[in-house]
């Protein structure tokens, strides 16, 4: 190789070198526009994690520093619909209850309160900013108040709506969270409400049965039903695990087999990895309650059931089947469940065939998504299989 061609090599390479070095920093090296961007959003996001909780003392205290980062204001408070001051982030606290009530005025207003001069701080003169939190449909929240040195300009103060606009939304969040929680709350009373008053009339019956002939097993009857009726008018949480819902359903059992005796079998196939899963409140109960009614009591010699729960993936599976009278599946495509379930469908025989189910795939919807709502398999004298899915993690789905 000559002299010239090593050079020219020895040039290219070095031209490939820093080429290389160029293209893998060209990824991480930002403008400072980009950068005050995720800075922005950064704080945003920080701001709506208490905000999703709705507007508190403590909701209020965490959000401060970063809506007060937002603003670039001097001082930033909050405070609720009667202007009492949640939080204060930042100097100029002797404006406290001049905020107060500039956010008393701004919150009946629905209107930006501007106070300029309320008094001289050490750096001169102040200006003091009230913006109302309005919610739509709702009124105001509370208020969002900023100090700032002098006339605050249109940048500032477009400034503070947007991100006053930005809170109120957050807050229509959290809103919206604590009604969902009230629905599923309400969801799960009115299931309560549909546990069969005949299972419960039943019951006792059979337990008095038992009261004479054999006292022991009387006991463990009143037992178990005492623990059944216990953890179904429990008062916590719209969750639960398996493993106390197959227990609850075991309980169930017994009572409905010290009435029905052989006629009613039961085959049980848990996977134990899966019994920490969390799945709604009685989600499985009235499948199994179903089952019973409408699959064994009504069938001359009884009848089995099936509960399985399997591990599948991310998944848990599990279904519950009857080998009973079964139903017309055409009653399901044609959306009748709730006719169904009213006892006003075939196999009604004036009571609900159906208890619930509408109710537990709304919830499974709600909680998991549209994909993991209740698959019913059935014909008419072929029994009826109920199977449904629920992922072995959601993010906010706790018992």
């Amino acid at each position: 190789m000559t002299a010239t061609a090593a050079a020219v090599l020895a040039a290219v390479l070095v031209a490939g070198g820093a080429l290389l070095v160029w293209l893998r920093t060209r990824r991480v090296v930002t403008t400072p526009a980009e950068r005050a961007v995720h800075s922005a959003l950064h704080t945003a996001s920080l701001a709506a994690v208490p905000l999703r909780r709705g507007l508190t003392d403590r909701s209020a205290q965490e959000a401060a520093p970063h809506l007060r980062a937002l603003t670039g204001a001097a001082a930033l408070g909050v405070a609720d619909a009667e202007g009492e001051v949640l939080a204060w982030d930042g100097p100029h606290a002797d404006l406290v209850e001049a905020f107060a009530d500039a956010a008393r005025r701004a919150v009946a207003s629905e209107r930006p309160v501007l106070v300029a001069g309320p008094g001289q701080g050490e750096h001169g003169a102040r200006t003091l900013v009230a913006q109302p939190l309005l919610i739509e449909n709702s009124g105001a929240a509370g208020a969002l108040g900023i100090v700032t040195g002098g006339k605050p300009g249109p940048g500032l103060l477009g400034a503070l709506a947007e991100v006053a606009r930005y809170a109120c939304g957050q807050l229509e969040l959290a809103e919206l969270d604590a009604s969902r929680a009230r629905l599923d709350r309400a969801e799960v009373r009115a299931l309560r409400a549909q546990i069969s008053p005949h299972f419960i009339y039943n019951a006792l019956n059979t337990i008095a049965s038992f009261v004479r002939t054999d006292p022991a097993r009387a006991r463990e009857l009143i037992l178990e039903f005492a623990d059944f009726t216990r953890y179904s008018f429990r008062a916590a949480g719209e969750f639960t695990v398996l493993s106390d819902e197959l227990r609850n359903i075991e309980r169930y059992l017994a009572l409905e087999r010290a009435r029905f005796g052989d006629a009613l079998q039961v085959r049980l196939r848990i996977a134990p990895e899966v019994l920490g899963v969390v799945l709604p409140f009685l989600a499985l109960q009235p499948l199994v309650e179903n089952a019973v009614r409408h699959g064994i009591a009504g069938r001359r010699g009884g009848g089995t059931i099936a509960i399985v729960a399997t591990d599948a993936g991310t998944d848990c599976l599990i279904s519950v089947e009857d080998d009973g009278a079964g139903m017309d599946p055409d009653l399901l495509r044609s959306g009748a469940l709730d006719a169904i379930e009213s006892g006003s469908g075939p196999a009604g025989s004036g009571e609900s065939a159906h208890v619930g189910l509408a109710n537990v795939d709304d919830r499974l919807r709600a909680a998991f998504g549209n994909d993991y709502g209740l698959i019913v398999e059935t014909a008419p004298g072929a029994g009826t299989k109920v199977s449904l899915r629920v992922p072995k993690f959601r993010p906010g789905v706790r018992a």
